[in-house]
């Protein structure tokens, strides 16, 4: 059964996660995919993200898809507990994620019952196809991406900083163009989805 925990900002929701995971995260392993934000000037939740994992107990063992080998993306996203990819540019990030063919082993992990963690681009990475994020991400960041289609782990589509500056304008422009004929789950910094099965909720912070 796919488990999917999809936030806008990891950092401000990672005290759900324990009761989500159903399972003592001490000592369990996050493969931990940060390669959205390199085309990006801000990477501050790269960190904070790591961070608020470690806090939970998680041993973090970072992937950085442009850097690694197929080997070594094949041997940890198979063998770690968890696969959480960070935010930056979505266009971007499906780009790499298809070079490499990380694309395909996740989706067959996450199919097994591998918990997925996303974190805004990583969040809307999961939808059918990133077009939507248009108003959000420059494309021109991925000249190498020649589909939209994302991962497909789940049938709706994932919108990020809902509310939140610096993308308020931005995610209000993804809804009046979209929300009649996309699926739209638009989720503040303090909210996230949860992905249990065919069950979808968004859960506020405590």
């Amino acid at each position: 059964m796919k488990k999917l925990f999809l936030a806008s900002s990891f950092k401000d929701v990672a005290s759900l996660l324990p009761d989500f995971a159903k399972e003592d995260l001490k000592g369990k392993t996050v493969t931990f995919i940060p390669t959205a934000s390199i085309p990006e000037s801000v990477k501050f939740y790269v960190g904070s993200g790591k961070k608020a994992l470690e806090k939970l107990g998680l041993t973090v063992d970072e992937l950085e898809l442009t850097k690694a080998t197929a080997e070594e993306i094949s041997d940890k996203l198979h063998k770690n507990n968890y696969i959480y990819i960070s935010g930056g540019n979505t266009f971007f990030l499906l780009q790499e994620l298809r070079k490499t063919g990380a694309d395909k082993i996740i989706t067959e992990e996450v199919l097994s019952g591998k918990l997925f963690i996303g974190e805004s681009a990583g969040s809307m990475i999961a939808s059918p196809n990133i077009e939507y994020a248009k108003d959000m991400d420059s494309p021109k960041k991925a000249p190498d991406l020649n589909t939209f289609s994302a991962l497909n782990l789940v049938d709706f589509y994932p919108l990020p900083h809902h509310t939140n500056f610096p993308f308020k304008k931005a995610v209000e422009k993804i809804i009046s163009k979209y929300e009649s004929g996309l699926k739209l789950y638009p989720i503040s910094n303090t909210q996230v989805i949860l992905v249990n099965g065919e069950f979808v909720a968004v859960e506020n912070k405590k």
